[in-house]
């Protein structure tokens, strides 16, 4: 029975590595996401009821795919240990719940839109994007606080300044805060900036430095860590990959062992 066991497992551990199997699975998450778009337009009661049917398709694919990786992994409890994995499981099993006129109805059609992130780890490629942006939180995080610092000033100084020409952009620092992110975005700034101007005619260097501060130093800076950890990320998945091999240096080494044996061969002769 073991015996029997163990040759199910090595089959369906082959197939989880298929590349053949991994792009079906890729296309269907892809289908899934175009029937999630499909639904949202007016269409037919016969084609969205041709498409609840593919839906529970879908689904019944994703949790035969589920249980395939689950018996071919070769110790189940690493199954569990890999976060991808306990991911995907949580949105399939979430996804058998059905679609009706219940309360459950809402949640039911929210998770069947977040499998799309699925393809998030079948992809290596994207999986190393995602690890690469939760390490670099840890340095994210003070630069966001300082940039926060900064938001915060600027935002008591348009409310104590601008909130006289224009309640609605600067009447609180709440407001405020939201029109100083509008800046940041260079979304219509130049309007806000005018506006003050008739009154303060200094405030352009107000809006200056904070767009040079935010949109143009801090934002560099986000962007410089996060493509410092991705190159760290694929030194690390390089070196992983050539465990083992032989590097130019461990070669030029044995290079010069063997001149200097030779070199002592013919001293001795």
């Amino acid at each position: 029975m073991t015996t029997h066991f163990d040759s199910i497992q090595s089959k369906f551990d082959r197939l989880r590595k298929n590349k053949l199997f991994e792009l079906l699975v890729i296309a269907v998450i892809i289908f899934s996401a175009l029937m999630i778009g499909v639904k949202t337009f007016d269409i037919p009661n016969w084609l969205h009821t041709g498409l609840s049917v593919l839906d529970w398709g879908v689904t019944v694919f994703f949790l035969i795919e589920i249980t395939i990786r689950f018996i071919g992994e070769p110790r189940k409890r690493d199954f569990f240990k890999n976060g991808w994995n306990l991911f995907d499981t949580f949105v399939v099993t979430l996804s058998l719940i059905p679609v009706g006129n219940n309360d459950m109805a809402l949640i039911a059609r929210l998770v069947r839109v977040f499998r799309v992130l699925r393809m998030v780890s079948i992809i290596p490629e994207l999986r190393m994007l995602i690890n690469s942006l939760l390490k670099a939180l840890p340095q994210l995080g003070y630069v966001l606080l300082m940039m926060f610092v900064i938001f915060y000033i600027y935002a008591a100084v348009g409310t104590t300044v601008f909130a006289s020409i224009n309640s609605e952009l600067w009447g609180d620092i709440a407001i405020s805060l939201l029109t100083l992110f509008r800046v940041m975005t260079f979304e219509d700034w130049t309007d806000v900036m005018y506006e003050t101007m008739t009154v303060h005619g200094w405030s352009w260097m107000y809006f200056l430095s904070f767009i040079c501060l935010t949109a143009f130093a801090f934002l560099n800076m986000v962007i410089g860590i996060v493509v410092n950890v991705i190159e760290q990320e694929n030194k690390e998945a390089d070196a992983a990959e050539h465990a083992g091999e032989p590097t130019i240096v461990d070669v030029h080494r044995e290079l010069l062992a063997l001149k200097a044996q030779l070199a002592e061969q013919q001293r001795r002769s």
